[in-house]
Parts: C-alpha cells; structure tokens; sequence
C-alpha cells in the first residue's frame, strides 16, 4: 500500500471547497502555558445508549458505541496505542448533555476482532473505518479528537478528509516520524529511565540491540506463544512506566496484562516498523490543509513518550490552533493539567456549529 494519502482522499482534497478557498486565513490562535488554580476534572461515568459491532471487511469486526445526547454535537474519540482499545473515562471528557460521543476500538485491539490481528491493519484502513462510521450514523461533520497515537490518526483522518471535521483536537502529538520512534525505542528516552529501560532490553540479546523495534519484531510474531507474551509485557511495560512525570506503578501494571499486551505491543511494533504506512513528515507538511478548522493542541511540557517537539513543528505549520502546554505533566491524558485543558476544549467546542 502507498505511503502517501489514498485515492480517494486526494480525490476529495482536490474537490473540497475548504482546500480551494481564496479567503482569508482563521487567526493565529493563543499559546497558554499556565497550571490553573482550579482544574476541571472528568464529566460523571456514563453508560453507552447503543453500541454494535461494524463489519469493515477482511474479516475485521470493529466494536463501536455512543454515548451522551443522540440529538448532541457529534464527535468522535480516537484511541492511542495504536492497539491500546477505548475505556469508560474516555467517554467522560465530554458533555453528555451537549454531544453524542462515538468511540470505537481500531481494528485487532479492545472489543474488535480478530485481536491482535496484524493482517489489513494500517493507518489508513482505520481512516476509511472512521469514514464508514459517519456515514453510517449520517454525520455531514463531526468534532475529532485523539490523543498520542490517536493525535496521528486524527491528524492523517483530518487532512484526507478534512471537509467532514468541524473541530479538531489533538495531545501529547505524535506524527511517527523516524526520529520520535528512536527517541523512544532505541536513544532517548532510555537516558531518563535507565532503570526501566533495562527491563525493556531484557528479552533482546545484545546482538539484536542495534534495531529494537526490529527485534521486538521478531519476538511478537513468534510461534511460541509465551516468546510473544514475553516481548509484549515488556514492550507495553516500559510505554505504562514512562507516560506519567510522577509515578504510577498500577498503571505500569495494567499494560502488563498479556491480554492487553500481546495487541498493544504487536499492533504498535507492526505500525512502527512501517513508519506509521506515512511519508516522511507526512503529517507536519499536510498540516495546511487543516488552517481552516477549528482547533486546540495540548501537549505535556515534560512528555518522554512524544516529545514537545512535534507539538510545537505542528503548531507552526497550523498556527491558527490554540496550543496549550500542561507545563506539570508527562505524557497521559489523566494528568490533572492536561485533562483541564482538554475538558476546556470540548466545552468551548460544543456551542459551535
């Protein structure tokens, strides 16, 4: 499959009246680094109104659900990972009685079958699932939102189809680009977590050091079931205990589960490999065609996972997005700053047309 965007998106670039415009550019948004005094916190815990399984082909199934106000402001919410499925706090960063909330697990993770599965699984197989799940609920537009690995996904959705996104919100901003993949999974981040980065060695022989991501590979798609679950626990352990500036061994543990793990890690390592199926700085050159919708970036000063730098290259190739720095958080969208300036984001978005 081609690297670049499908066909039928630049199909829709070439036609949509938002990319053809002469007018005038949206202003340049504000940049806010402040820890308010008081923060917004998570809406209440709310139960999905329907929820169903989508047929996408090649025997993926997607679990999808709503939640919310089925007569609310549509928009959908874009997991990380990718592999890492949707929970019920997800639901919670928005207003129930002001949207209806689409939330799906993306293909071979969560509630999708077949799990783990590494088969048809690419970035923009998940676009087009995106694309399947407005039209089946019969949105013109709707709202965006996605978080690490789901900022990418967001991003890639965006920019294909961007006469069908009405806002856009994107965190802790990740564009999988070689050098946010060596950060993090070769030199890098290893340096501020020496201790956690040798547990992440640990199943790899020092022949194999060289390339990671490669040999992590190896591991993954294994025969042996238990060299798989080894290399999973391992690959999703040093992501939970690294996400947070202050510790959370509960969550380093909860990406230890093996089920959770062995998609986690496989679906992760199989999109890194191939570079996110993205060009080279795909993304951040793409990023003029979002200049005219509506948006907010939110990213943690101090994020070992996707580092500040692709936030900011994303804000100066969209500057009209407000950007906002949580400047006492890490990585994770539960992290008080940071989940503040999110709940902001879709309150101020959910009044808009």
């Amino acid at each position: 499959m081609s690297a670049d965007f499908p066909d039928d998106a630049a199909h829709n670039m070439r036609n949509d009246p938002q990319t053809q415009t002469l007018a005038p550019r949206r202003a340049p948004g504000k940049v806010i680094e402040t820890r308010p005094n008081m923060l917004r916190d998570l809406y209440p815990p709310i139960e999905p109104y329907e929820s169903g399984m989508l047929d996408v082909g090649n025997e993926h199934r997607i679990y999808w659900e709503r939640c919310g106000n089925p007569l609310g402001k549509p928009v959908v919410f874009l997991h990380g990972g990718p592999g890492g499925g949707c929970s019920p706090e997800h639901r919670r960063l928005f207003d129930p009685a002001r949207y209806c909330i689409t939330l799906f697990d993306q293909r071979g993770c969560g509630r999708s079958i077949p799990h783990a599965s590494l088969e048809h699984n690419t970035t923009w197989d998940l676009v087009e699932d995106i694309e399947r799940l407005r039209v089946k609920f019969g949105y013109e537009r709707w709202q965006v939102f996605g978080g690490s690995w789901g900022s990418t996904l967001a991003l890639a959705y965006a920019q294909a189809h961007v006469n069908r996104v009405s806002e856009l919100i994107v965190r802790g901003i990740f564009t999988v680009r070689r050098e946010e993949l060596q950060w993090y999974y070769q030199t890098g981040a290893s340096w501020l977590f020496p201790d956690r980065w040798e547990a992440f060695l640990a199943p790899i022989p020092l022949e194999e050091r060289g390339d990671l991501m490669r040999a992590y590979r190896k591991r993954l798609i294994h025969p042996d079931e238990a060299v798989r679950i080894e290399a999973a626990r391992a690959w999703s352990m040093w992501e939970g205990s690294t996400i947070t500036l202050l510790p959370d061994d509960q969550l380093a543990e909860a990406f230890g589960d093996p089920h959770y793990a062995i998609a986690f890690a496989r679906i992760e390592n199989h999109y890194f490999v191939h570079d996110g199926f993205l060009t080279p700085n795909q993304l951040i050159d793409g990023a003029h065609r979002l200049r005219d919708v509506p948006g907010a970036i939110v990213q943690g000063r101090y994020d070992m996972a996707t580092p500040a730098h692709t936030a900011w290259a994303l804000h100066k190739a969209w500057p009209e997005a407000d950007f906002y720095w949580a400047p006492d958080a890490g990585h994770a969208f539960s992290e008080p700053t940071t989940l503040h300036w999110l709940i902001e984001a879709t309150d101020r978005f959910a009044s808009t047309s």
